[in-house]
């Protein structure tokens, strides 16, 4: 039984013979608690004013796996409300309902993040990423892959949006109840199990969230506890000019307290009730400003730097993410006036990249827009995620980069070539590396919420995937050649317009198993018998050709071999050697440690 001292935390606590529920209801005149507990009965279990606007009552006998709600009567009216604080719901229009989060076995497993410079991340949709026939797909279906992931070299997932959605088929970034998961992913459980699996393998997992805007629709959140201002959304939202947003009026309201703390909650607990390794916060813009490019909403800036030092205090070593894409310095900024994020999505690489790589004719792509893109620095070179595909980049109006390139022919020479010179870019340039859900096997088309990846390409495309495989190896230093792609030097020291052509040197500290040369030829003429410099004498072993015919039949296998480093200036290097490139193709060398 109860002891009569109240419990801590908010929403339904475990207890001793019974569930304690705390609800925030400033205007309610009553609260009561109702469910399976009390035969529903909106009158048997009344929850008590705390005197701050929150609400308290014991409901003894209630248990684990129990539905309720609370019945808020303001002003003559009574409404039936999803605890906000809800951990697992029947559906978005349904019931809160009670879980116990100490439950679950972990089987020894924890949070493991990767240093961020050895982070190589691949982000998923669960609803398509292994959607099993006639439904959608569930977080136990996503799990079934994980070895496929393993595989291919990867080390992190990053999973979009999990929280509770309306309906069962969405992109997850409408969120109406924010601290459970999505009931047709298989719930809490699920999520665990997936975690657990992904830490297992050694994969770490970043959980894609959303406060920028809740709903909008199916949102209990709306008008909570009956009051409101100017006909919007009442106490979790902004009753004014700064409530709209691109998907509704109904942006949190930063500046109350209680919603600050609701929302720094909600990113704790993902970290620590899931063993996530990280977060990412989508459309941060949008939390600092109306319309996406200002910061006349301080709140929302102060609010994410809270977030950021709650992680970086509490769970020091985990990753948080801003998908910010305005290039701006001060977010990834410890500073006063920064927001405190480990990295941000960077559209100063994937948009001039993709430009690059979809050009149709060669004398119209920009190398020094790809210089620049490679060389783009926030303070800390792995400040940045970069990639050529993300679920937005691959959906709105865009497609795959195989699509972008040749729409006629998106499994053609072109798009092949083409788009893996991309994957060697992303996967050799500073920063942390992203691939999307197929990227590995040439998915095509566009990304869309109810139509499955297509598992059919990974064995027709089988060495697409192994030359992503190898770059990821690469990446990751994993044959202890090439350790200065997780260094943050960088020099691009070669880059011809006309011939776009680009040699840039990627090192930690230097030397032999560290200093990293990388030649990306993207005309569609190959180039023999090439001077380049180098950084050191001695022999350069070709490490990685995209060339070879072993990852397409439609490659041509291009005489590409290792270089001699000779005494002699070239490129403002102190030694140089000769290569050879095929056209749209990357080739990687480094010196035996």
């Amino acid at each position: 039984m109860s002891d009569g001292q109240a419990l801590s935390g908010m929403g339904a606590i475990i207890g001793d013979g019974g569930i304690g529920f705390r609800v925030w209801a400033p205007h309610a005149e009553a609260v009561t608690v109702m469910g399976d507990f009390n035969s529903w009965d909106a009158g048997a279990t009344p929850l008590a004013s705390e005197g701050n606007g929150y609400w308290y009552g014991f409901a003894a006998g209630a248990s684990v796996g129990q539905q309720y709600k609370y019945s808020i009567t303001n002003g003559g009216n009574t409404v039936a409300r999803r605890d906000p604080y809800s951990l697992q719901v029947t559906n978005s229009v349904g019931n809160s309902v009670i879980y116990d989060h100490g439950a679950f076995d972990w089987e020894g497993t924890s949070a493991h993040c990767p240093p961020h410079n050895e982070l190589v991340v691949y982000e998923l949709h669960v609803g398509t990423f292994n959607k099993a026939f006639g439904n959608v797909g569930n977080l136990y279906d996503a799990a079934y892959r994980l070895d496929h992931l393993i595989d291919l070299g990867v080390n992190c997932v990053q999973i979009m949006p999990v929280a509770e959605f309306a309906g069962d088929v969405s992109w997850g970034y409408n969120p109406s109840d924010p601290f459970a998961v999505e009931s047709s992913y298989g719930g809490p459980d699920a999520l665990k199990t997936f975690v657990r699996e992904c830490h297992k393998r050694g994969i770490a997992v970043i959980q894609d969230v959303v406060y920028n805007h809740f709903g909008p629709s199916d949102l209990d959140l709306w008008q909570f506890d009956g009051w409101s201002e100017n006909g919007k959304g009442g106490i979790y939202f902004f009753n004014d000019w700064k409530s709209s947003t691109p998907w509704g009026d109904t942006r949190p309201d930063y500046g109350r307290g209680e919603v600050r703390q609701y929302i720094n909650d909600n990113a704790m607990m993902w970290l620590r009730d899931y063993q996530m390794d990280g977060l990412r916060l989508d459309m941060t813009p949008y939390m600092r400003s109306v319309d996406g490019s200002g910061f006349e909403i301080p709140e929302g800036w102060s609010l994410m730097r809270w977030i950021a030092d709650s992680v970086r205090t509490d769970f020091p070593g985990r990753i948080l993410i801003a998908e910010d894409l305005h290039g701006n310095a001060a977010v990834t900024s410890l500073d006063a006036d920064g927001a405190g994020f480990h990295a941000q999505w960077d559209s100063h690489f994937v948009h001039p990249i993709r430009e690059a790589l979809t050009t149709t004719n060669d004398e119209w792509r920009s190398i020094p827009s790809v210089v620049d893109a490679i060389s783009t620095n926030y303070g800390d070179a792995f400040a940045r995620v970069i990639y050529t595909e993300s679920h937005d980049e691959v959906a709105n109006g865009s497609a795959r980069v195989p699509a972008e390139i040749d729409p006629g022919d998106q499994s053609g020479w072109a798009a092949q070539k083409r788009s893996t010179l991309g994957a060697a870019l992303v996967l050799t340039s500073p920063g942390i590396p992203m691939l999307f859900q197929g990227q590995e096997f040439l998915e095509g088309a566009w990304f869309r919420d109810n139509v499955p990846l297509d598992w059919a390409r990974d064995g027709h495309f089988q060495g697409i995937a192994n030359l992503y495989r190898d770059l990821i190896n690469l990446r990751l230093n994993r044959a202890q050649q090439t350790r200065g792609l997780t260094g943050q030097g960088l020099n691009v020291y070669h880059a011809n317009d006309d011939d776009n052509l680009i040699v840039f040197h990627r090192f930690a500290d230097g030397g032999p198993g560290d200093d990293t040369i990388v030649v990306v030829n993207l005309s569609n003429e190959a180039q023999s018998d090439l001077t380049i410099g180098l950084p050191r004498p001695g022999l350069w072993k070709l490490r990685f050709n995209s060339d070879a015919a072993a990852y397409s039949a439609l490659f041509g296998d291009f005489d590409s071999f290792d270089a001699e480093g000779f005494e002699g200036e070239a490129d403002g290097q102190a030694w140089h050697g000769t290569v050879s490139i095929a056209p749209y193709s990357a080739l990687v060398y480094s010196q035996d440690a």
